[in-house]
């Protein structure tokens, strides 16, 4: 990732301290880079909740040194914009999934690791970012959303809380649609809990039929600055039962 778009000719990148690392102004991230802020610093549970908090997020492939994003286009979905297409609807009425949240966090994100069809930084969760994001788990920042069937793991997703803010981070699924219905799951229990958007960092067409839209980074920053401050409670996600949540949804009518 990193080879095939830093060069000598781009603007300078800012070098993080390993051990107390300090972000810049993610305003100042590379606009010809997609949003490369920084390189280096670490993977502790204070740094990454620091960058969440400034709207920086870590992405690199195995090869790289710790990269760090703030990208000029920010991908988010409102809790009550999720989409759901007809032939979905009539997926979820004819399975019983059920939903439950915080119960398999790290076969959530190893389930993402492993999920090699996904494009995205689904498919580089390093072994240094997995183990990140269950320690970050055991402090009650980081967040799953896991998807049942005949009491099988067959899908889910995960992400970090800030305050009104629920940071998605990946999403993986065993059985085709297990990770919409996690995402359908998630936005109905964030929006009864009073949480504002789902940041999902980088657009894609999967994400914009799902509901999700782009907003520039500073309008993103804005919203950020605002939620990150709300003290919001984790939903406990008490009806497991997805049949009985899908009524309360809209969905697409043209397909």
């Amino acid at each position: 990732m990193l080879n095939d778009t830093l060069t000598p000719s781009v603007m300078p990148i800012s070098y993080l301290d390993p051990v107390n690392p300090e972000f810049p102004n993610p305003e100042s991230a590379s606009t010809s880079l997609d949003g490369l802020l920084a390189i280096g610093g670490n993977l502790q549970p204070e740094t990454l909740l620091t960058a969440y908090g400034q709207g920086i997020f870590p992405w690199y492939s195995e090869d790289d040194p710790l990269l760090w994003w703030s990208p000029p286009v920010r991908c988010i979905l409102y809790p009550h914009n999720i989409h759901v297409s007809r032939s979905l609807k009539r997926n979820i009425r004819k399975n019983r999934y059920s939903i439950t949240s915080d119960l398999a966090f790290n076969k959530v994100v190893r389930g993402c690791s492993l999920d090699g069809n996904r494009k995205n930084k689904g498919s580089w969760i390093t072994m240094d970012m997995e183990k990140a994001y269950c320690k970050l788990h055991g402090a009650g920042a980081a967040h799953s959303v896991e998807v049942w069937l005949d009491d099988k793991l067959i899908g889910g997703l995960y992400g970090v809380a800030i305050g009104g803010i629920f940071c998605g981070e990946s999403m993986f699924s065993k059985v085709s649609n297990a990770s919409k219905v996690a995402l359908i799951a998630l936005c109905q229990e964030l929006k009864s809990a009073g949480f504002s958007i789902i940041d999902c960092q980088l657009m894609t067409p999967h994400l914009e039929r799902l509901g999700a839209q782009p907003i520039s980074r500073t309008a993103f920053l804005d919203i950020l600055k605002i939620q990150r401050h709300r003290t919001i409670d984790w939903p406990d996600f008490g009806v497991n039962d997805i049949r009985s949540l899908i009524h309360k949804v809209a969905f697409r009518a043209n397909q």
